[in-house]
């Protein structure tokens, strides 16, 4: 399966590309903004594709052609503001969904937040992060394609358990990042996860078995 992973250079995006690139059922190709980001991707054997998330969707279509999968990982990051949350957490990941359509792939899995979809559980120091989240969501369940949602709770650097807790609704409690990676690459195995979307958090279900109760 060739799989473009959009904010490849991410905390999440880094570790997904690696994992995929050490399974021979993958090809990823990792989509970077700057020229000095392509060299690690290439060290690990993926292939790379210079394009950004707040340029156009037509260069959003070239880098997703002959894909068989979008993964959308990236994100403004904590410290960037409104601006910055809305034009890459939102309006990017509408594009990256857009550019998949446009280049005909049909299967799309992002990364969003946990308890987005609930307004009341928005964040309140940053309602802005929780809507830019939410809408984008809404955006890709809503066009057609072959979506997964994966809402993970407060990400760490730990080392992944490869344990797993999701449902619709979760308390916010933490989740490495390598574990969300590891959840990405189960879904895109498990057809039973398209058209889903759910939280996620560290639990004590296998990632498999977790996936299999959303």
């Amino acid at each position: 399966m060739n799989v473009l992973v959009v904010g490849a250079n991410g905390k999440i995006g880094k570790q997904l590309v690696e994992k995929l690139a050490n399974d021979e059922s993958y090809t990823p190709k990792a989509m970077v903004r700057k020229e000095e980001q392509l060299q690690p991707f290439k060290d690990m054997g993926a292939d790379t594709v210079l394009a950004d998330v707040e340029g156009s969707v037509d260069d959003l279509a070239a880098a997703a052609k002959g894909m068989d999968a979008v993964v959308f990982t990236a994100g403004s990051g904590a410290h960037t503001g409104a601006d910055k949350t809305m034009m890459v957490d939102f309006d990017g990941a509408v594009k990256s969904v857009q550019a998949a359509e446009q280049a005909g792939v049909k299967r799309f899995v992002i990364v969003s937040a946990i308890g987005v979809h609930r307004r009341e559980k928005w964040m309140e120091k940053a309602p802005y992060y929780s809507a830019a989240k939410h809408y984008a969501d809404e955006w890709l369940a809503s066009s057609g394609l072959d979506y997964t949602i994966l809402r993970p709770g407060l990400l760490t650097n730990d080392a992944g358990k490869e344990k797993i807790k999701t449902d619709v609704d979760l308390e916010r409690a933490e989740i490495p990042r390598e574990d969300v990676a590891n959840t990405i690459i189960a879904s895109l195995k498990d057809e039973g996860t398209i058209g889903k979307a759910f939280d996620l958090t560290t639990g004590e279900d296998t990632i498999e078995s977790a996936l299999q109760k959303v």
